[in-house]
């Protein structure tokens, strides 16, 4: 099994070119950016941007939603830079979190959701949507036909794509929950846990997306699974937390976000998760010395992220990888930094880590 290690850039177009290379030359198999119109730029902008700029390097949208962007409108934009690339194109989707919340909405319904990633796929594999299931309502637009046209599509796919012989683009879902588990082990290539580093969290988030192909009729043996994990490299491990602090926080609130924890915890674990989701503040999302940040324990950030020397690290990410992950999206000390002790930091996971597990 191959073991793939990917890390986030801010999707910044005028860095972007200069940030892949960098990303690319350092080892690591992919970059992902992020789609949240008021806190980044454009994600395929930028995506395309680092297509050009590199031969090999996975491109990943991590993550995009499913209200921002009609799903033709996505599936578009990924079979550009699909095609710009020579294939390394990764759609990532969850269902919403900061994207949607600066234009003042929650993550998408689960009924919308599991339509788009079926609409996704169609368009994706060079195949028609029928305009009845393209999510479009009469309050948004009249329907064609009130127009008297001489002739008009009958159905909506993507034409261009089909011209060019692009390949389709995987998906891939931001899974913490049981029901989005569940439709991502139903309409994705990969499943990837938002769910902490735990071994038996990522254990419980593998059976219920095998239980869940099971029941769709689907062979659970095709779905791949990937992790999002906050892991720093360094031996001193407090100033491991401290670093590995806000992105923690980030994530462990997708595992309570609606108030039910999902996933195994401990009733320590139970309790820090229920005060992250009380406190956290949207306007400090991801930030260090932000409230929620602060409601971490060092046991909880000791057992939801792995934070420690260079064999401790290998020693956490191979229990996962023994479980069956394949793919792993880091977070940490963020690559790149323009501070030299986190920049020496991020860069011990791709080089002293990643190939002990490859």
């Amino acid at each position: 099994m191959t073991i793939e290690f990917w890390t986030s850039q801010v999707a910044a177009p005028r860095r972007a070119a200069r940030q892949a290379e960098a990303v690319e030359a350092a080892g690591w198999t992919g970059i992902t950016t992020v789609d949240s119109q008021n806190l980044s730029g454009d994600p395929y902008l930028f995506l395309g941007l680092a297509a050009t700029s590199t031969d090999g390097l996975g491109l990943m949208t991590s993550v995009t939603n499913p209200v921002t962007r009609h799903p033709a409108t996505t599936a578009c934009s990924a079979l550009s830079v699909q095609h710009l690339s020579g294939g390394r194109m990764v759609l990532g989707i969850g269902r919403g979190d900061s994207a949607l919340a600066y234009l003042g909405r929650s993550p998408a319904r689960l009924g919308h959701f599991e339509q788009y990633l079926k609409n996704l796929r169609a368009y994706l594999n060079h195949e028609a949507v029928p305009f009845e299931d393209c999510l479009l309502g009469d309050d948004v637009a009249l329907p064609l036909d009130a127009l008297d046209l001489a002739d008009q599509p009958r159905e909506s796919v993507i034409h261009w794509a089909r011209d060019v012989q692009v390949d389709p683009v995987p998906i891939e879902v931001a899974a913490t929950g049981p029901k989005v588990i569940g439709m991502a082990a139903r309409h994705a290539d990969r499943v990837l846990f938002a769910l902490g580093a735990d071994p038996g969290r990522i254990a419980w988030g593998m059976e219920t997306a095998r239980a869940a192909a099971d029941r769709a009729g689907r062979d659970p043996a095709e779905i791949s699974f990937g992790a999002y994990v906050n892991v720093v490299c360094e031996e001193d491990v407090a100033r491991a937390r401290d670093i590995g602090r806000a992105g923690t926080s980030l994530f462990a609130r997708f595992s309570v976000m609606h108030g039910t924890v999902s996933g195994p915890a401990s009733p320590e674990q139970h309790e820090v998760l229920q005060e992250v989701r009380r406190t956290y503040d949207m306007n400090k999302h991801a930030r260090q010395g932000s409230r929620q940040s602060e409601q971490l324990t060092d046991e909880f950030l000791d057992g939801f992220a792995i934070l420690g020397d260079e064999a401790h690290c290998v020693d956490r990410l191979g229990e996962l990888v023994e479980l069956g992950v394949s793919k792993f999206c880091v977070s940490g000390a963020p690559f790149g930094s323009r501070d030299p002790e986190l920049a020496e930091i991020s860069m011990r996971v791709i080089r002293d880590v990643a190939p002990q597990l490859s």
